[in-house]
């Protein structure tokens, strides 16, 4: 248990010295030389403390109850000592006598008290004559599985006085005798780096320690190591905590974020030490995993030095030995041949250079780097990436690193507390910029890895990464690339950790607008030629063509315009006062203790407004632990439910589970009586049973080397990240397949009948099997190569393209050049034809001439020029505006000819269907079709026509009034692998969701896919502002957007999550419902910003109404008899719920008042399957199947309207706007998803709309000004139509 409950900082404290007999035996010594001696001391653990200090008499139950001890998880160390022993509970005259025995301590197990003594005494240990100053230093543990646990040392003297056991009795006063001052040190242990908080606390407890007798001195050494126990870590977030330590303030500081390291040091001492390119040249061996010693006169500087870069490495995780300070006994680790980053004391500088080889030397005194090379050669480092060390170079000269300089102008501090407060927030400060500072230098380094990640498939192509680097770079990446270092980064990544540098990526996305809808192959836009041409960076001038890679958004790399975005916003903090602890520490006053926190706690709570719900979810979390190390687990889960509701990032999961394990039967029956208890009982045991081994695993895209059948091509393909879409591939595979059969001609045209091993004739073609294979259609290596290593070619090509800037102000600064063909003649000039999204134009030497955009031409047709006595192939273009264009293509023309007409198609379908998808598909095709002509010999034409899928398209006929009611379509799955259904939308203006940004807010367009899944568009640029939100992994079933920044999304999984708009993550679940939260409204109060409750409901029948300010719950019913209860609405406060054969009105307390049902001509129930509200006519509106029944709401004893809607099978969603009724639905003839707009006052039909591929599921209104409607999986899109009245 002790694992997962993080009750106290304290893991151990341990007292270390010389055993009393040794320092007789050189006290003896001394005497005899007249207080000369050269004896050395050997530590050894003189007292261990570990917690519990304190127990309830006679019983386990309480505080640090006996299911919360830390036995589970710790072993036994017994040792011999001989000291006065001392009870708190006697008289100190009472309780002195001399006892020898054997102690059994309960230890964590990766603590080595055995080795601890000579970490707390690194170098010498000797009586001194002198007092010495206190000398503290930190010292870092690490387990066999890589978890860490951390100490801080502090060594001091003390005088040796009459009464201590290992006193000698000679005379003190001996004119030529002087003091005599025995070593001692404190070791306090913890699982959290602490290291200025405990060095405050030690020093706290030396100033009344060293005047005070053995017996004492054990005694104040336990009752501070039991106050340390007592106090908590603070979870991530806002809020810090301090307490009271005599005479300091002692603050511990929180992480940022979960995932985020916690930083109590002053991140600058390297600073101090090294210049800015010697920090770097450090780095990089810690990131190509070198043998790195760090040496010191100071031994604190070791600890200190080596922890500030392993945090100037996050989120990159140092994964090999790691041992910041070596005593002397310990020097032959630095034999070990594996990496490691290891410690010493300068002084076995020399010895280490001239006897091991390999290591990389780093002298913080000198601030220096040398290395350890027998052979007398140099190591192969390499240096950090350009581009990344100049723009670490130019911030740094922004720091200021001297406290002294930063605040020579304000006023001296009168008190130790004031100038304490001062010092820690400047070095705050200064510490949020440093850890920004290197967060940028890790993420300049590798912020393009992510565009050659495949999610799916967890495929790394580093090759290609490799490609893209520039040539001096280079050696740097190939080293980092092959470390476990990068490896665990990849992980990471490809798991969607959010860590520091997910987070900063999702920054840079959102500055530049990185995923806007338009997902073409990439290549550089316009924009970006002209940035390269202005800036001529080398690396951009050769950076290959990546955009193949899944997940593509690359960008230009420009350092410098990301600047802001790369500053993280910086969170007001907090500090929480612990209460003041009592002396001495028993089992009443560690109660007393934590009823006193308790009640600070909900004082807190009680004064927290509710829009700070991230600072009460702290006080929740913290008043939890409280109540738990209370034994009242009651109270204890009744907070955690409540941080569960509030903020699931910090919900400590694994403490619950430990809780309702152990708990007391009575209290476990008590707690089933409450139903958020009950629930929140139900969701642990439930999450615990499906937790599965995730796949972590990171794989290198490798060409095939076995023949491909059609599954493996399809799955090698998305691995090779070319292209994702499983239809495009199939039609691929068809194309390679021709290839593939040429080349098996060719290979059996001289062999015998009886030596071909099986042939087989299909419309005319040939296909030759593999012997023995038994399937039609495979793919061989060397075609896949052949193909592969073209397209990459290809994208090399395209990337090299250096437009002039005369040619560049023709065109749109976001068109890209896909395509260049070889320099022919045509009848506007001699040049190069280049293709780009919207056009054709002519490059020539002299400049730009356009030939046509893709929706201005008329007819493509293929023609021969006589050139006698030759006829040339040329490609002829017939368009509106000019005359036509005749270019001399020779050998090319087919191909172009192929191309043009699909890029004209796929125009022609994006202009009709105003879906701009349809031309970044053709492009695509274009492109594939390019590769496949490029790797094949003959029929190279007609298998790239197998991949014209526009121009086979371009037929289809749309209806007119469509065409005048559709706007624009969007494609919420871009970049996902297949489409996913649209099963609710939420439109949100940005006065809604942000009325402290007076309208200045965008508008936004929620869309809830499979999976949990939520993607989040601006409607201002239609460009995609969150790629994905996940919120579990369920269906979502709908959606709400109410006040306090939030949207509430309900899912088949019966929670109901809560996204905060501001920063668009989910961090808050209300988890009472216990089937699919089937739908969800509002209790309008008056204004539109008043809304307090929300009534939500769940297929069971179950309605609850919700504080929406606290996430209470206000009241709760059960529908009778209900088993499908999927909508309801709010009206005259009163609430219409539809079960499905039904419509009941209920009140508020579930009391039903009415119910409606509709009997079918053969006696049956109807089923309805959505219904809407009509105030304004006092009248309800229900659909069954294809028919719209209108009721009035005074009489609900049989419809007085109905309407019958012409070729349609079922009705899925309705809404409301003004007069219009707009329904969604699943059509009976080729159409599959049809919306129909209805006459509210003249009911009938007055627009039939031929909306998608697939039924409707989702339609939501912008203002009654547009409709959007989701569709189903085989389409996945979402179309915005405009509102006529």
């Amino acid at each position: 248990m002790a694992d997962v409950l993080p009750n106290g900082i304290l893991e151990l404290c341990v007292v270390v010295g010389a055993s009393n007999e040794k320092l007789k035996e050189v006290c003896q010594a001394m005497r005899n030389n007249n207080g000369r001696s050269h004896q050395y001391l050997i530590p050894e653990v003189r007292s261990v403390h570990v917690p519990p200090f304190v127990r309830k008499e006679g019983s386990q139950s309480g505080y640090f109850d006996q299911n919360f001890t830390r036995s589970s998880r710790r072993r036994s160390f017994k040792k011999k000592k001989e000291f006065k022993h001392t009870n708190p509970d006697v008289n100190n005259g009472n309780a002195s006598h001399k006892e020898s025995q054997s102690e059994e301590f309960s230890i964590p197990n990766n603590i080595d008290l055995q080795g601890l003594p000579q970490l707390c005494f690194p170098g010498e240990l000797k009586i001194e004559t002198e007092a010495k100053e206190d000398h503290y230093h930190s010292l870092v543990f690490t387990d066999v599985f890589g978890k860490r646990t951390y100490g801080v040392v502090v060594q001091f003297y003390k005088l040796i006085r009459e009464g201590d056991s290992f006193h000698a009795n000679w005379n003190m006063h001996s004119p030529r005798m002087s003091s005599l001052y025995a070593p001692f040190s404190i070791c306090v242990i913890s699982k959290f780096p602490y290291y200025t908080a405990f060095k405050d606390c030690l020093s706290c407890l030396l100033m009344n320690m060293k005047s005070c007798q053995e017996l004492d001195f054990d005694h104040k050494v336990r009752q501070f190591a039991a106050k340390l126990a007592l106090v908590p870590s603070p979870p991530s977030g806002s809020l810090h905590l301090i307490f009271n330590i005599n005479p300091l303030m002692v603050m511990l500081p929180s992480r940022e974020h979960p995932n985020y390291p916690v930083a109590d040091l002053d991140l600058h001492i390297p600073f101090l030490c090294f210049k800015p390119k010697c920090i770097l040249q450090i780095l990089t061996c810690i990131l190509i995993e070198q043998r790195i010693v760090f040496l010191s006169a100071d031994w604190a500087l070791l600890t200190l030095v080596a922890e500030c870069f392993i945090l100037y490495l996050n989120p990159l995780q140092w994964q090999h030995t790691y041992v910041p300070i070596l005593s002397k006994e310990m020097m032959d680790f630095l034999m070990a041949p594996t990496a490691f980053l290891m410690g010493c004391h300068i002084d076995y500088f020399k010895e280490v250079e001239s006897e091991i080889e390999g290591l990389i030397l780093v002298n913080i005194d000198e601030g220096t780097i040398k290395f350890s090379n027998l052979a007398g050669t140099e190591p192969d480092i390499p240096e950090i990436p350009e581009q990344a060390t100049k723009c670490f170079t130019q911030r740094f000269e922004g720091l200021h690193l001297h406290y002294d300089l930063e605040l020579s102008h304000s006023r001296s501090s009168t008190d130790i507390s004031d100038f304490r407060m001062r010092r820690r927030n400047w070095q705050q400060n200064l510490n949020l910029k440093i850890q920004e500072l290197f967060l940028e230098l890790i993420f300049n380094m590798f912020r393009d890895v992510s565009d050659f990640l495949n999610y799916e498939y967890r495929v790394f192509n580093s090759e290609e990464f490799l490609k893209t680097r520039i040539v001096s770079d280079q050696p740097f990446y190939k080293k980092v690339l092959e470390t476990f270092l990068f490896h665990s980064f990849l992980k990471a990544l490809l798991s969607r950790k959010m860590d520091a540098f997910s987070h900063m990526e999702l920054r840079i996305c959102l500055e530049n607008d990185r995923l806007k809808m338009q997902d073409y192959p990439w290549r550089p836009t316009m924009e970006q030629m002209v940035k390269r041409n202005e800036y001529n960076f080398d690396h951009l001038m050769i950076k290959r063509f990546t955009a193949s890679m899944p997940n593509l958004s690359a960008d230009i790399w420009d350092d410098f315009p990301v600047e802001n975005a790369m500053k993280r916003s910086r969170k007001s903090m907090r500090t929480f006062k612990l209460p003041e602890f009592r002396s001495p520490l028993h089992y009443s006053s560690v109660i007393v203790w934590y009823t006193d926190f308790i009640n600070l706690l909900s004082r807190a709570i009680n004064t927290t407004g509710l829009e700070s719900s991230n600072l009460l979810a702290r006080y929740y979390y913290l008043r939890g632990l409280a109540y738990l190390m209370q034994g009242k687990f009651l109270e204890a889960l009744s907070d955690f439910q409540n941080l569960y509701k509030t903020d699931v990032d910090i919900f400590p999961k694994e403490v619950v589970k430990k809780v309702i394990d152990v708990m007391p039967a009575d209290q476990h029956s008590q707690a089933g009586q409450k139903p958020e208890l009950k629930r929140l009982i139900s969701i642990m045991l439930e999450k615990e049973r499906d937790i599965t081994a995730s796949d972590e695993h990171v794989k290198t895209f490798e060409l095939p080397k076995t023949h491909l059948h059609q599954e493996d091509f399809l799955k090698k393909i998305q691995e090779s990240g070319i292209v994702k879409d499983v239809d495009t591939i199939l039609r691929l595979f068809d194309a390679l397949t021709i290839v593939q059969s040429e080349k098996d001609k060719l290979k059996y045209r001289d062999m015998t009948s009886e030596q071909i091993p099986t042939a087989k004739v299909v419309s005319g073609s040939v296909f030759y099997l593999s012997a023995g294979s038994g399937h039609l259609k495979q793919i061989d290596p060397e075609t896949f190569k052949d193909f592969y290593n073209f397209w990459k070619e290809s994208e090399a090509e395209a990337h090299e393209i250096n437009l002039p800037l005369e040619v560049i102000e023709y065109l749109d600064k976001t068109e890209r050049v896909f395509k260049l063909s070889s320099s022919v003649k045509t009848n506007y000039g001699v040049g190069k034809i280049a293709l780009t999204q919207k056009r054709l134009f002519l490059l020539k030497d002299s400049g730009y001439v356009e030939i046509t955009k893709f929706r201005y031409i008329l007819e493509v047709e293929s023609i021969s020029v006589m050139f006698f006595p030759l006829r040339i192939p040329a490609l002829k273009i017939k368009t509106a505006q000019k005359e036509p264009f005749v270019g001399n293509l020779k050998t090319e023309r087919d191909l172009w000819h192929l191309i043009v007409k699909e890029m004209w198609a796929g125009r022609a379908m994006a202009d009709t269907h105003k879906d701009p998808q349809y031309i970044q598909q053709a492009l695509t095709n274009v492109l594939l079709m390019d590769a496949v002509v490029g790797c094949m010999q003959s029929r190279a034409i007609y298998a790239a026509s197998k991949l014209a899928y526009f121009d086979q398209m371009k037929n289809l006929v749309v209806p007119k009034t469509t065409l005048e009611t559709l706007k624009h379509k969007i494609n919420p799955f871009a970049g996902q692998i297949s489409p996913q259904a649209v099963n609710a939308l939420l439109y949100t203006s940005g006065n809604q969701i942000h009325p402290e940004e007076d309208g200045n807010a965008n508008p936004k367009l929620w869309c809830a896919l499979s999976e949990g899944k939520i993607v989040l568009f601006d409607t201002a640029s239609w460009c995609i502002q969150q790629h994905c939100i996940q919120v579990g992994n369920s269906k979502l079933n709908c959606m709400l957007g109410v006040e306090f920044g939030q949207v509430w999304i309900g899912s088949q999984d019966s929670s109901i999550y809560i996204i905060n708009t501001h920063s668009m993550s989910c961090n808050k679940q209300l988890t009472e419902h216990c089937t699919d939260v089937t739908d969800m409204v509002l209790e309008n109060q008056g204004s539109n910003f008043s809304q307090k409750d929300v009534y939500s409901c769940s297929l069971d029948g179950s309605v609850i109404c919700w504080d929406v300010s606290t996430l209470a719950i206000k009241t709760q019913f059960q529908l009778p008899n209900c088993h499908r209860l999927s909508a309801i609405k709010f009206h005259n406060c009163m609430l219409w719920c539809c079960v499905g054969d039904a419509i009941m009105e209920v009140n508020k307390t579930g009391q039903v008042f009415r119910m409606m049902v509709l009997e079918n001509p053969k006696g049956s129930r109807a089923f309805f399957s959505c219904f809407l509200v009509f105030p304004e006519k006092n009248q309800l509106i229900t659909a069954e199947r294809g028919e719209v029944c209108f009721w009035n709401m005074e009489n609900l004893s049989k419809p007085w309207q109905k309407l019958q809607l012409p070729e349609c099978s079922n009705i899925n969603c309705m809404i409301l706007i003004k007069n219009q009724i707009w329904i969604g639905s699943k059509g009976l003839d080729k159409v599959k998803g049809k919306i129909y707009v209805i006459d509210a006052d003249k009911y009938h039909v007055e627009k039939e709309l031929a909306a998608h591929a697939d039924m409707v599921r989702a339609l939501c209104c912008a203002e009654n000004t547009y409709v959007f409607s989701g569709a189903g999986r085989e389409d996945g899109k979402v179309a915005i139509w405009k509102c006529e009245y």
